[in-house]
């Protein structure tokens, strides 16, 4: 009789979970990350969960999870890439070299509004033709990914260095450096009102993907259990924003603000820095990547490809060609991560995303995508990516020597593939 009443226990449970369509995957990693940041924030006394470290945190890890989304696709056509820090550096050290030698030579002051824009194309086509370069080697010439990007990182580290000659270079561009973080925010007004549009954003894609389902069809969820869901990426949107709004401008800095204007500033006053703009950097790539994995040929192309490379081929999908286009797009995202990761320090140097292939390919891996190809999410690797840097984070704040952390980086993604192994067997996924 016990027996009966637990197996409907257990019914019951897997039909509310299958009603609401909640992944348990994301909901352990959201876990996960929750526990990791109670566990950081009791160690430091509670400095881990202040404004300024979240502010931090976020802009430390937009170069990773740009990277990560790139990665995803990647993983899921059965492939890798070591390669992307020694690319990211390869980039930063062109769109570095444009910014402060080539342009000015031309007569261009460093600061004119038009550097920024060129350096940024110098990088993204420097990105998007090694990348498809390495993509051609894979796909057409038959050497393995492994084989090809693990050259890859050996050349591209180096080619950076003779193209910088070994040096620091910079200071870089004002407007370049908008797009590192901490220099370049929108401020507590423009930061709610991006929140706002987002929340009506998020509202409207959840509305739009529930009639999309009752007009083929298809089962829904319950009406309780969408506003719930809205309400949910309300109070995390807005939370986020309130967060960083609560992270104050310096005195100081303020003060200089007002005085290049010409004013005095009132007593007492206060600001904060607001979203970031290599965050928007960050949702905007985000947003694009999931629509093409989502709702693009090419999307489902990759995906089909991964989970079948011989069916797909039998089906007309050029899987060599495909290949081309998912290491090119790897190498634009090499390059904007590049972009962030240059203008954050606002100089480019020798040791620019050293072991950024490791974090990279741990944050796809933690998010959910399988090294047997076919299945990742874009979100779920950003999600990664920040696990993967409040660890950092959180161990350096602790006082953790580099090495442990690299080893527990290491230590977690070996878990990770285990964890999603596991996972696997028990749910029949392929």
């Amino acid at each position: 009789m016990a027996d009966a009443s637990a197996s409907t226990g257990q019914s019951q449970r897997k039909s509310f979970f299958q009603t609401l369509e909640l992944d348990t995957r994301l909901l352990g990693m959201i876990g996960a990350f929750a526990v990791v940041c109670i566990m950081f924030n009791l160690l430091t006394d509670g400095r881990f969960l202040t404004p300024r470290n979240i502010f931090n945190l976020t802009i430390q890890t937009v170069s990773v999870a740009i990277m990560a989304t790139g990665m995803v696709f990647v993983i899921v056509t059965r492939h890798i890439d070591l390669s992307v820090g020694s690319l990211l550096a390869t980039c930063s050290a062109m769109m570095a070299m444009a910014q402060t030698q080539v342009l000015p030579g031309m007569g261009f002051e460093l600061n004119s509004p038009i550097i920024a824009p060129i350096a940024i194309l110098v990088g993204v086509l420097t990105g998007a033709i090694v990348g498809a370069f390495q993509g051609y080697i894979i796909g057409y010439l038959g050497v393995p990914a492994f084989i090809v990007t693990l050259g890859g990182l050996l050349v591209w580290r180096n080619v950076a260095w003779y193209l910088t000659t070994g040096q620091t270079i910079g200071p870089l561009n004002d407007t370049f450096t908008l797009l590192g973080g901490i220099s370049g925010t929108m401020g507590e007004l423009g930061s709610w009102i991006l929140g706002v549009i987002a929340v009506v954003a998020a509202g409207f894609a959840i509305v739009s993907a529930r009639r999309a389902r009752i007009r083929h069809e298809f089962p829904v969820k319950p009406m309780w259990a969408e506003f719930a869901l809205m309400l949910v990426a309300a109070v995390l949107i807005l939370g986020f924003v309130w967060i960083l709004n609560s992270y104050d401008v310096p005195s100081r800095v303020l003060a200089q603000r007002f005085e290049a204007s010409g004013t005095t500033m009132p007593e007492g006053y206060t600001e904060g820095y607001g979203v970031p703009y290599s965050v928007l950097l960050l949702i905007a790539v985000a947003v694009v990547m999931t629509i093409v994995a989502r709702r693009t040929r090419l999307g489902r192309y990759i995906f089909a490809t991964g989970g079948n490379p011989d069916a797909a081929e039998l089906s007309g999908i050029n899987t060599r060609l495909l290949t081309v286009k998912v290491f090119a797009i790897m190498g634009v995202l090499c390059a904007l991560a590049g972009l962030v990761a240059s203008a954050r320090l606002s100089f480019h140097s020798n040791d620019i995303g050293t072991l950024d292939e490791l974090r990279v390919i741990a944050a796809a891996v933690i998010g959910g995508t399988a090294l047997s190809g076919g299945m990742g999410t874009i979100y779920g690797a950003i999600l990664g990516a920040l696990i993967m840097q409040s660890l950092q984070s959180g161990m350096a704040m602790v006082g953790v020597d580099a090495p442990f952390q690299n080893i527990v980086v290491g230590a977690v993604l070996v878990l990770a593939v285990l964890v999603d192994i596991i996972y696997r067997k028990r749910t029949g996924a392929a």
